[in-house]
């Protein structure tokens, strides 16, 4: 990851700020462990034209797309959020579809770049990041039939 990173300046690509890198436990079917981090880079070029930059960073490194999602990887590189708001065509979408519900990625980002806002919540990254992590109160629904309120008598019986 560090060696990727140290490979942006090349590509038209200016490295702003990156995060301590930090481990994760994968999505889907690979069995390795990831390293992430977060990258804050300035560019003339689209959107679209620094993913196609970034892929190519990644083909470097000796990723190949095999089309099965998920699948172990050398290196995995994501636009994530644009200083330009909202994006989207055939091949990418800003802010990235999932951001909001991944540790691996609001975490290294937080560090970064807390005050960045989500084009579509107006929520910045650090009340993103503690939404996702905070302990949340199970939720209390109003007793239904018979059995709810059973249920309900025998928890002020005990």
């Amino acid at each position: 990851m560090e060696a990727a990173l140290e490979r942006f300046g090349r590509d038209d690509l200016k490295l702003l700020a990156t995060a301590p890198i930090m481990r994760s436990r994968p999505l889907g079917p690979s069995r390795r462990r990831y390293a992430n981090s977060a990258a804050l880079i300035t560019s003339d070029l689209s959107p679209r034209q620094v993913l196609a930059r970034l892929q190519a960073l990644e083909h470097a490194f000796g990723r190949r797309r095999s089309g099965q999602r998920w699948s172990a990887r050398v290196l995995d590189l994501d636009v994530v959020l644009w200083s330009g708001g909202g994006w989207h065509d055939a091949a990418l979408t800003i802010p990235h579809p999932h951001f909001r519900e991944r540790r691996f990625v609001l975490g290294p980002a937080l560090q970064i770049a807390p005050n960045w806002r989500d084009p579509l919540t107006g929520l910045t990254l650090r009340h993103l990041a503690t939404r996702l992590t905070r302990p949340r109160p199970l939720p209390i629904s109003p007793p239904v039939g018979p059995l709810a309120q059973s249920v309900e008598q025998l928890t002020f019986n005990q």
